[in-house]
């Protein structure tokens, strides 16, 4: 009798460990078919996620310029972030938009305005989450270039005979010169095709650049590594349209040619999301 007790506990634990295996078994099987499309759609969500859009501002201007641009990027699903540029220089410029791009995850669209190109002409050198290279009516100068040089490669550029500017102390003593345009000629000279209220407003808003940034020699091209994007404007006032071409053609950019004035992305801002979202699908799969 113990011996058939023996057996039937033996028995009887024997069933309970096979069915307590192939519950576990079930919820094993269970959780990886729940699991495994939740994956899927993840891995899915990330090849197909749109990249970041990073935009910078030029002289003369400040982030609200892409105001028009950054509801069109939305409107369609991109993250933008319009970064803030100090217009001290584009190696300083540079070393404080790359403390934003570290900080974005993912590849990223790096777009910039005016002297804002040569800043991210800089930012982007070496940095392999930037796929892309979008000016709009920008600077793309070659190392041992400044945007002061380049101006003046073609005739065309009224800026010179508009521009305010206010010379102050530094703390060390030296004296240095911040740049305006004088509010009375800013519509003329920077956004013609804006309407004359607004532009009175980006004229009162304006970020002075330091002159010495507009002097300041490039050390790298990263238009020369990445694939760029260009928007030429030929109204504008600021930066020659035959400058605009030359360096364009020189970077082997996809080259979208519009008239409108140096203020491109407030009067255009269709037309330079446009252009920023071809740049994307283009590079980011």
């Amino acid at each position: 009798m113990k011996s058939t007790k023996g057996g039937r506990g033996r028995v009887v634990t024997g069933v309970a460990a096979a069915v307590t295996g192939l519950a576990l078994g079930a919820f094993a099987l269970s959780g990886t078919a729940n699991g495994a499309p939740e994956q899927a759609e993840a891995a899915a969500a990330a090849r197909h996620a749109k990249p970041t859009v990073v935009l910078e501002h030029g002289a003369f201007a400040d982030g609200s310029s892409w105001n028009g641009v950054i509801a069109e990027l939305r409107a369609d699903g991109y993250p933008v972030i319009a970064a803030a540029n100090p217009l001290r220089g584009p190696a300083s410029d540079a070393a404080a938009l790359r403390t934003v791009l570290d900080h974005v995850k993912g590849p990223k669209i790096l777009v910039g305005h005016s002297y804002g190109g040569s800043v991210i002409s800089a930012a982007a050198n070496g940095d392999p989450q930037v796929k892309a290279l979008v000016y709009v009516a920008a600077f793309l100068p070659a190392p041992g270039e400044s945007a002061l040089e380049l101006t003046g490669k073609y005739p065309g550029s009224t800026l010179p005979d508009v521009l305010d500017p206010v010379t102050y102390q530094q703390a060390d003593g030296t004296t240095a010169t911040d740049l305006y345009i004088r509010q009375d000629k800013f519509h003329h000279q920077f956004a013609a095709d804006v309407p004359a209220g607004q532009a009175a407003l980006m004229a009162a808003e304006q970020r002075p650049i330091a002159q010495a940034a507009l002097e300041e020699k490039a050390t790298t091209a990263a238009w020369k590594t990445k694939p760029s994007w260009d928007i030429v404007t030929t109204k504008d006032l600021n930066i020659p349209v035959a400058v605009q071409r030359y360096m364009a053609k020189r970077a082997h950019a996809h080259t979208t040619e519009v008239a409108a004035s140096h203020a491109v992305a407030v009067s255009h801002p269709h037309l330079v999301a446009g252009v920023i979202e071809r740049a994307a699908r283009a590079t980011v799969r």
